[in-house]
């Protein structure tokens, strides 16, 4: 059995399978496709980066009911733009979002330069795809994309050996998808393609017998759908130890500190965190004397793309902080202030009281 591709459709074929197939099992009511504006698609497509539909949906509303135009969300502080984005995960995101739309403020009269390929790719968060398919979206003029989605039904239709990250098999995959792109309906075929991988053509289930390429599908012809795509080679992910300080004082309130921009969590907020025991006690003896320390909460995992976290809640109760350091807040689970937090955070949060999301949240005023 040969490991080369299928041989390749022509694109007017699988074009008209696709969307045959879109006018009939396609979303065609998500939120942000009515208004379909450049910005609205810009914030779902961001949102929608290794999220799925169903999780965004809620997010984008929320989002969207603050920050209704890219104006709004350039004037908005980076806390209040986390903190709607806590529970998304990949901060990163976010950051870059908010960096971005300032840079669409000042560059370019506050719209999305929809008709500058050049000019999308220079924003912050915005690769390739992404452009393609805001510009696709918004516009209806011609743009490739190639999300996993679209990866993932690529490699299966040909059979393409190999991971799609490796830069051989991406080129490759570029290159059909390139191929298969009409010149009309393109804001049609590009939630086409997006919707089939997601709906049809799925990672672990995909429903082959309702596809209209199963004739065609030469994995499917091999009844190896769930060989393509190949996964990326497994590396043992190293394990890291955190000592969190889960620090109350007489009111319940909580004392948070701000991350470095860049890094994990950048600029999320998170109880002070140390590497081991000492450390922690080092800094309880140096700014919280006479503070009593409970027993250790039952440790848990966080896990990122590149390491798992091992995080260990210290709860710790003090009637005063003698040393407010810069960068820190009392987190005041009764009157929550608009701040990002970790994923793990908001866990240990909501053991106090439920962590609201609300657009009309503001940021809550900080120190003692």
């Amino acid at each position: 059995m040969t490991d080369e591709p299928a041989p390749v459709m022509a694109p007017e074929d699988f074009q008209q399978r696709l969307l045959a197939w879109f006018d009939r099992h396609g979303r065609h009511d998500l939120p942000w496709q009515k208004p379909r504006t450049p910005y609205r698609v810009w914030v779902s497509e961001i949102m929608l980066q290794q999220t799925q539909v169903a999780t965004v949906l809620p997010y984008f509303e929320r989002f969207m009911g603050r920050f209704s135009t890219i104006e709004a969300l350039a004037e908005a502080e980076q806390d209040e733009v986390l903190h709607l984005w806590t529970g998304l995960g990949y901060y990163a995101r976010a950051r870059n979002m908010h960096k971005s739309a300032r840079l669409v403020v000042q560059q370019h009269d506050g719209e999305l330069p929809v008709h500058d390929m050049d000019a999308m790719l220079a924003l912050p968060g915005i690769g390739r795809s992404t452009a393609g398919a805001i510009i696709a979206q918004s516009t209806g003029r011609r743009a490739v994309i190639l999300d996993g989605n679209v990866k993932r039904t690529l490699s299966r239709l040909h059979a393409l050996p190999g991971w799609p990250g490796q830069p051989r098999v991406e080129r490759k995959l570029w290159e059909l998808a390139e191929h298969y792109t009409p010149s009309c309906r393109l804001t049609d075929y590009t939630q086409a393609v997006m919707d089939f991988g997601a709906t049809l053509c799925r990672r672990g289930q995909p429903e082959c017998s309702r596809c209209p390429f199963n004739d065609v599908c030469i994995a499917n012809v091999r009844g190896e759908q769930k060989r393509f795509p190949e996964s990326k080679p497994k590396k043992t992910l190293p394990v890291r130890r955190a000592w969190m300080l889960m620090l109350n004082d007489a009111r319940g309130r909580i004392w948070l500190e701000q991350r470095p921009p860049a890094g994990v969590w950048g600029g999320l907020w998170t109880p002070p965190q140390f590497d081991d025991q000492m450390s922690l006690r080092a800094w309880l003896d140096q700014h919280v004397p006479g503070a009593i320390v409970s027993s250790p909460e039952p440790v848990f995992t966080h896990t990122f793309s590149h390491f798992r976290l091992e995080i260990i809640p210290q709860p710790v109760r003090c009637d005063r902080l003698d040393a407010v350091r810069e960068g820190g807040c009392w987190y005041d689970p009764e009157f929550p202030p608009a701040l990002g937090v970790a994923a793990p955070v908001k866990l240990l949060l909501e053991r106090q009281a439920p962590f609201a999301l609300k657009p009309q949240d503001s940021p809550g005023k900080r120190g003692g």
